[in-house]
């Protein structure tokens, strides 16, 4: 009973878990690229370590060793993969430091000083990054594990005393060792839990796309790695910025992430493109009125012509009134993904009506139009843009069953192919207010009606979706050389890294202003961090 009873409530928790809208995978074909910004990003952390002070007393000797710099770092052999539970691992064997600082030897009533090189030799560092989902759904390295070693130091020492160094140099450079070592760690503990966060605090997790919707891209849980991809699911649901709290359930197919030959693939499931265009329906932006003068000429004198019938048993005033034609669409528009293609449903509603000055308008026709666009995607730097493509649509009247007219046209791409329409109709009532006209006089409709379409609306679509939305990446990372395939029910994007700026511009950037020392409190104890 206890089996059956952990079983149901697995399954129930199952059940229950939020579906990803949107997923990253990094493989390890990308490490190459991320360890060689990373390095230079370390050697300049590294360069920033301070040593305190060295003093000491040997029989009649004193000496202090102060002002030590570190001058270069030469990390030859070094190696970035992923591990799992520990997410990220960095290797490095066999570096050197070369140092400079400055010497003061006193014995009895001599003095001398000066500044000397020295080396660091056999640095050997290992450390690893573990990231996780915060409170607020953002990626963040919770934790840094590390361990150090210098295995040994030389110092060129001169002057006067050169003798006397090379005799004290043992005392020295073991202290050196020592105070280096404790120095490592807590700068990459530093650079890794405060300065890559601050890059992470880039990525964007719930902000505005506009003055209308918003994109939330939470991490729905940690991330998780293996031998060779880093896998991360993120809710990838669009909202209205004035409903906030709003959420469309998702239940979509979850999208898959197969392949591994690319530095970086994204996936987007047909919940992603639904939640935009359902928040964008629920913002009210998908209408269209036009009237008077924004009503094409040619357009105006044919609907008129059109519906003279009705026009002519009006009052002077309506009869030279301004024309309306509106669109809206009345329910959400849905996408749907297959190999063949992307398309999305659309449903509005057409209304004819004339506008009388200070009256009530005259609706003279109001008509369902059935919209069927192809949809490409591209990801161009991090924003994936959708060009639309009107494939398809139909109109049919609003009236019962039996005053039903119903008018269609397709495009076809290939030889051959034109402008089908197919019409079935009973004569419509006399009495009805809202009258459709017989199919002979729809078909001079056909043409205006796709320029309208086409030339008119389909621009106005593009410019919005062209400019597109972001998707969950650093401030300094885009895409390139993507590629993308359809499957059934998502779509994913393959592509290459590259780094439009280095890690240190943009952490730089966006540095917490209370964190400008590598020292800060964020380090762990010295002695938990060397070994």
């Amino acid at each position: 009973m206890a089996l059956f009873g952990t079983l149901f409530l697995a399954l129930l928790a199952g059940a229950q878990a939020e579906l990803p809208g949107c997923k990253i995978r990094i493989t390890s074909t990308a490490l190459e690229l991320v360890k060689q910004e990373g390095l230079r990003f370390l050697e300049q952390e590294l360069e920033t370590i301070t040593i305190p002070d060295l003093r000491g007393r040997e029989g009649h000797f004193y000496y202090n060793i102060s002002e030590v710099k570190v001058m270069e770092l030469q990390l030859t052999s070094s190696e970035l993969h992923f591990q799992p539970e520990q997410e990220l691992m960095l290797q490095i064997n066999n570096g050197s430091l070369g140092l400079r600082f400055r010497r003061q030897l006193l014995y009895w009533f001599f003095y001398d000083g000066g500044y000397i090189n020295a080396s660091a030799e056999g640095v050997s560092i290992h450390t690893s990054l573990q990231l996780s989902r915060d409170p607020t759904g953002r990626i963040k390295v919770s934790n840094v594990s590390c361990q150090a070693s210098v295995s040994r130091m030389h110092a060129a020492f001169g002057g006067t005393f050169k003798k006397v160094y090379e005799f004290l140099s043992m005392f020295i450079t073991s202290g050196m060792r020592f105070l280096l070592n404790q120095q490592i760690c807590p700068v990459l503990y530093h650079a890794g839990t405060v300065l890559l966060n601050s890059l992470l605090d880039t990525v964007p997790v719930r902000s505005a796309v506009d003055e209308l919707v918003g994109i939330d891209y939470s991490l729905l849980k940690d991330p998780v790695a293996s031998a060779s991809s880093l896998d991360m699911e993120f809710r990838g649901a669009f909202f209205p910025l004035a409903d906030g709290n709003w959420s469309l359930r998702n239940q979509a197919v979850e999208p898959q992430l197969p392949e591994e030959e690319r530095m970086v693939y994204v996936a987007f499931s047909e919940f992603f493109f639904d939640s935009a265009m359902e928040s964008y329906f629920r913002a009210g932006a998908l209408k269209l009125s036009l009237v008077g003068a924004k009503v094409p000429h040619d357009l105006d004198m044919l609907l008129r012509a059109t519906y003279f019938g009705n026009i002519v048993l009006l009052s002077p005033a309506e009869i030279d009134s301004p024309l309306k034609l509106e669109l809206r669409v009345t329910a959400p528009p849905r996408c749907t993904i297959k190999p063949s293609g992307t398309t999305i449903s659309v449903t509005a509603s057409v209304t004819i009506a004339l506008v009388p000055p200070d009256q009530p308008e005259v609706k003279l026709s109001s008509m369902t139009m059935d919209v069927r666009l192809s949809a490409k995607m591209a990801l161009r730097g991090k924003v994936l843009r959708t060009q639309l493509d009107l494939r398809r649509f139909r109109i049919y009247s609003n009236q019962s069953a039996l005053e039903s007219l119903a008018v269609s046209w397709e495009w076809g791409g290939g030889p051959g192919l034109g402008l089908r329409w197919a019409a079935k109709a009973s004569p419509p009532s006399t009495g009805c207010p809202d009258f459709l006209p017989p199919p002979s006089q729809l078909i001079p409709l056909q043409a205006p009606l796709k320029t309208m379409l086409q030339i008119g609306v389909m621009p106005m679509l593009n410019e919005r979706t062209w400019r597109g939305v972001q998707i969950p990446l650093p401030e300094g990372i885009d895409f390139v050389r993507e590629v993308v395939t359809n499957h059934v029910g998502f779509l994913t994007i393959g592509a290459d890294l590259h780094f439009a700026k280095g890690l240190r511009e943009v952490i730089e950037k966006n540095r917490p202003a209370n964190t400008r020392d590598s020292r800060a409190p964020s380090a762990p104890p010295p002695s938990m961090a060397a070994v």
